[in-house]
């Protein structure tokens, strides 16, 4: 049994970080009700719905109706939570904020999800994950030493810090709230999630194990063996040889002597990445994976998304699912298994869900 199983949760749709909350939840068992525009929003707004609006219903809804507004509300109040990732002020317009949703149903917890917060000097201001990010610290630790950051795609800003952020939130308020019988307002910044992502580094920095200069840490690309390289087919290995056990078994899979490579001497990194890296570009990708599948030397190939569906260990696992689109499973596994992922994306009007819930 899915653990959120009779859990029932409001989304109120948008892009981003609240998609992917919604999803997740409903991953999990909650019941979620997509309650979407009216007039569907545009093209932009489905952007990746074939994935991110799985498990679901939509329900059509115009919040500036009146009508619609007191459904809505009808619907809080035999709802667990409301999620919504509008800019501040937005909700308590429309009549929908956390007091009015609250005077329904007082144990709701409400999960709010924004880039740069609800309070502060920047809470009304436009973004992007790349904007909200670039205020952490996190984007200017990205890419290479003498060039511009390069964004990690939307995953730091928007789900990492941002949806997942959201889900644990609100999954702590209503462990709460079953207790005590009154919700919770949870406030999920990204550039408050996105630096708590980043938390290792100050601890590292404090230590004067951690530079600013970009490319020149352990962690960043700047150690010879934390760092991809190019093979002789034009893809690529990862290399995570971090432990001096690993690392052994790296250089005797490059047939290196321990004597001329010393680990932890950063003056010798810079040379010792050129040895690597003329040495990797003499087999292919998927020789040095079979080289060092049973070594420790945490060699492995860089797959792309479609390769990843297809690799052994993936399918060992079932960690993705076909529904119409290859697509990751749901995550995480309770009791060993992986929940089900239906292809359907129903779609019901507002009477024929407060019927349900009410």
């Amino acid at each position: 049994m899915p653990p959120l199983r009779g859990v029932r949760i409001l989304e109120f749709d948008g892009l981003g970080p609240v998609t992917f909350a919604g999803m997740m939840l409903a991953d999990l068992g909650a019941e979620v009700l997509r309650l979407t525009r009216a007039d569907g929003g545009g093209v932009f707004q489905d952007v990746g719905g074939a994935v991110l609006h799985r498990g679901r219903t939509a329900v059509p809804v115009d919040l500036k109706s009146p009508e619609d507004r007191e459904r809505v509300l009808a619907l809080a109040a035999s709802a667990d939570a409301a999620i919504e990732g509008f800019r501040p002020g937005v909700m308590e317009r429309l009549g929908l904020g956390p007091d009015d949703l609250a005077a329904r149903n007082a144990r709701l917890v409400y999960g709010r999800v924004t880039g740069w917060g609800q309070t502060g000097p920047l809470a009304h201001q436009v973004g992007h994950d790349i904007n909200y990010i670039g205020l952490t610290g996190v984007l200017h630790a990205m890419g290479e030493p003498d060039r511009p950051p390069r964004p990690p795609l939307n995953l730091v800003g928007d789900y990492g810090g941002g949806a997942m952020m959201l889900a644990v939130g609100v999954l702590a308020a209503l462990v709460e709230a079953r207790t005590t019988g009154r919700g919770r307002v949870v406030d999920a910044a990204m550039t408050d999630g996105a630096g708590l992502l980043a938390a290792l580094f100050p601890a590292l920095a404090a230590r004067g194990l951690w530079s600013e200069r970009r490319g020149a840490n352990l962690l960043d690309g700047g150690a010879p063996f934390y760092r991809c390289y190019a093979c002789r087919d034009g893809r690529f290995v990862a290399v995570g040889a971090l432990e001096p056990r690993f690392y052994a078994a790296l250089l005797a899979g490059l047939d290196i002597d321990p004597a001329q490579a010393p680990q932890h001497d950063p003056a010798a990194w810079p040379e010792l990445h050129d040895r690597f890296a003329a040495i990797f570009a003499t087999r292919d990708r998927d020789d040095w994976a079979d080289r060092f599948a049973a070594t420790e030397a945490c060699v492995t190939p860089v797959l792309t998304f479609v390769e990843a569906a297809a690799h052994p260990h993936n399918r060992a696992r079932g960690a993705h699912v076909e529904t119409g689109i290859v697509q990751p499973a749901p995550a995480p596994r309770f009791d060993g298994e992986t929940a089900p992922v239906s292809a359907d994306r129903p779609v019901e009007t507002l009477d024929q869900a407060l019927a349900r819930w009410t």
